[in-house]
């Protein structure tokens, strides 16, 4: 059996595990060290965002009845994408088509902030009064599909392996559960990690209520592209135990901790001039 055909047998138990894994390790490491002190508990929290969370597993079920690694093997078999073209060896082609899906992610990031009415349905992930976890995996469901939607575009067009798209999803999770993490690094460390990958200090000053520093450090895996293109923001104007997290406007709002309110946030809050390029001046 090829890696691309494990992959395609085992995806859905191998990305549970991962998840359950991470989150175990994650949800331990935050009570041993917590870096910032709750506001809510975490019951009257991870009801609401991991309700989210299993709605939206059951919606992309129902939309997408095969994921991204069925989708990626239908690619290889009709011959689409430049992968799929070219002669590379498995290993280089596993390797440059997870670099370029964080990169695709990376620009998907930057564009639901630049969009006013993308930015209405990004503001359900931002507006967490907390930041832990839980947070790295609350989206709106409209976002969720149609963060699928180019995932599968970009899978297309890239003819990325199988294999190589159940590694990316499992990083893509394992690592946002990481730097949404509400957990204390030491800061040699951090400043280390942060060269190659996005920490916890790092993107939690994305979660800034201030307008220029949520709309900074987009990445969610590799930091490389934040540093690139100048997005890159190394701290927040306040330390990181006392900045204010969330979206202007909906801080100490109910629907932000709420299942329910978090459907409707899109429709009920226009988002302020959070988008790039709408920021009050």
């Amino acid at each position: 059996m090829t890696f691309n055909e494990f992959a395609l047998a085992n995806e859905a138990a191998i990305r549970l595990a991962a998840f359950l894994g991470v989150f175990a390790v994650m949800a331990a490491w935050e009570v041993a060290a917590p870096r910032r002190a709750r506001l809510h508990t975490r019951l009257k929290r991870w009801s609401a965002n991991l309700g989210l969370v299993a709605f939206n597993t059951v919606l992309l079920r129902v939309f997408f009845p095969f994921a991204g690694v069925a989708f990626a093997a239908l690619a290889a078999q009709r011959g689409w994408g430049l992968l799929n073209n070219i002669d590379v060896p498995g290993w280089l082609a596993l390797l440059l088509a997870v670099v370029a899906m964080d990169f695709a992610i990376w620009l998907q990031h930057v564009m639901v902030h630049a969009v006013p009415v993308l930015w209405r349905l990004h503001q359900v992930h931002h507006a967490d009064p907390d930041y832990d976890l839980s947070t790295g995996a609350r989206f709106h469901p409209v976002e969720i599909i149609l963060s699928m939607l180019i995932k599968f575009a970009v899978i297309a067009v890239l003819g990325a392996p199988a294999a190589a798209v159940l590694v990316f999803e499992v990083l893509l999770n394992a690592t946002a559960m990481f730097n949404h993490g509400n957990v204390r690094l030491p800061a040699g460390i951090d400043a280390a990690l942060r060269l190659l990958l996005v920490t916890p200090d790092m993107h939690r000053v994305h979660h800034s209520t201030d307008h220029a520093e949520a709309n900074s450090n987009f990445g969610f895996n590799l930091s490389i592209w934040d540093r690139l293109f100048g997005t890159y923001r190394a701290q927040a104007r306040l330390p990181q135990e006392s900045m204010e997290i969330g979206v202007s406007g909906l801080t100490g709002d109910a629907r932000c901790v709420s299942f329910a309110g978090m459907l409707a946030i899109p429709v009920t809050h226009d988002g302020g001039d959070y988008a790039i390029g709408h920021e009050i001046r």
